[in-house]
């Protein structure tokens, strides 16, 4: 395929859109995304923050508390990340930087993610660890970051294997 620009291969694909227009599809897809990996980590901090209150928290080993204070730090940090996706887009409102915004709020984003799948895989270890022992935290946390990484890098990298197949082949969309 020749060199041609991306608005001409968005023309191609189907997509009649100015810059424009694609940064602020793209920046509504980000915004929408952070919102889904906000709420889950919010429920998810909202459930950490509730074990202090229980009887069983005071039987907690001092490795346990550990870690349940990093996941609580860990939880505070996503949050923290995901609304700097916000106080960016209100910090450069009306300044033409949308473009600016969405490569800030796709690293924010990737970011966000990457600590959620440690979150998630930390929750895990925790709550193994604390039901059925060390050992099977270690094997609960560990299959379900592996299980997280594998999926969230090996469909992405999937998908893109598949457009560039068909961008090779014209017409196969």
């Amino acid at each position: 395929m020749s060199d041609v620009s991306g608005a001409a291969r968005d023309t191609e694909r189907g997509r009649h859109e100015t810059p424009t227009e694609r940064w602020d599809r793209n920046w509504s897809d980000i915004q929408q995304e952070l919102r889904i990996v906000q709420t889950g980590t919010q429920i998810l901090a909202g459930f950490l923050l509730t074990l202090p209150f229980q009887q069983r928290f005071t039987m907690l080993t001092p490795g346990e508390e550990v870690v349940y204070l990093v996941l609580v730090v860990l939880a505070v940090v996503i949050t923290v990340v995901a609304l700097s996706a916000v106080s960016a887009h209100r910090l450069v409102f009306r300044q033409r930087q949308k473009h600016d915004l969405v490569r800030a709020g796709n690293v924010l984003l990737i970011t966000a993610l990457a600590a959620s799948a440690l979150l998630f895989s930390g929750t895990v270890l925790f709550v193994f660890d604390v039901v059925i022992g060390d050992v099977g935290g270690v094997i609960g946390g560990a299959v379900v970051f592996i299980g997280t990484a594998a999926l969230w890098v090996s469909i992405p990298l999937a998908l893109r294997r598949t457009s560039r197949d068909t961008r090779d082949h014209p017409g196969s969309e």
